[in-house]
């Protein structure tokens, strides 16, 4: 009886191999030899699923994207909006060492999409919803007349977007320096920034 294979699984093996390659070696590390090499898979059963390095890296980092998003969904969220947004944001930000891989991962496949053309439009995808996501956090923040008066909601959202991602950036590269209890700590004082007290 031949061997029935789940196409979905292999595609995610795959992609949990590129991510370890990332986060050993770094971008420079992934190409469609090494990728089949650490999935213990031959580059001829690679290619069935995968036809360049670009579709291989999308599906990771959509594959990471995802992941996100379910954990976000799942989240027991209660009636405090401030507890909510911390929660939310914590998603997001390297406060363990899942969330550092997915950051990390996020890091170098931004940083490739800059010079190609085919994950450009995944990578500004990713970085819309994250924008759409800050922009909603302000807003409920706002509405539930939590904002201090007179804030300039854009403005705010994106300066949020821009410190989170930063954190993001900084918990990456320094983690020794920036450690998960400061990114949450700094979170909950730019929250602390912008509430009615």
């Amino acid at each position: 009886m031949p061997k029935i294979v789940n196409h979905e699984e292999r595609r995610e093996q795959l992609a949990k191999a590129v991510w370890r390659i990332i986060q050993r070696e770094g971008l420079e590390g992934v190409s469609v030899r090494r990728v089949a090499e650490e999935a213990g898979m031959s580059l001829g059963s690679l290619r069935h699923y995968f036809d360049s390095q670009s579709a291989l890296l999308a599906f990771s980092m959509r594959l990471v994207s995802e992941r996100i998003k379910k954990r976000v969904q799942s989240l027991p969220l209660d009636g405090d909006l401030r507890e909510n947004i911390e929660t939310l944001i914590g998603q997001i930000v390297p406060l363990d060492e899942e969330r550092l891989a997915e950051s990390q991962i996020w890091i170098a496949f931004s940083t490739f999409a800059l010079t190609e053309p085919g994950l450009r439009p995944l990578s500004q995808e990713i970085h819309d919803s994250l924008r759409e996501m800050f922009r909603k956090i302000i807003d409920s923040l706002a509405q539930s007349k939590l904002l201090k008066p007179g804030l300039d909601t854009e403005l705010e959202a994106k300066r949020f977007h821009a410190l989170v991602d930063g954190l993001l950036v900084h918990g990456v590269i320094a983690p020794e320096a920036m450690r998960a209890e400061e990114i949450a700590g700094i979170i909950a004082r730019h929250l602390d920034s912008l509430l009615v007290q």
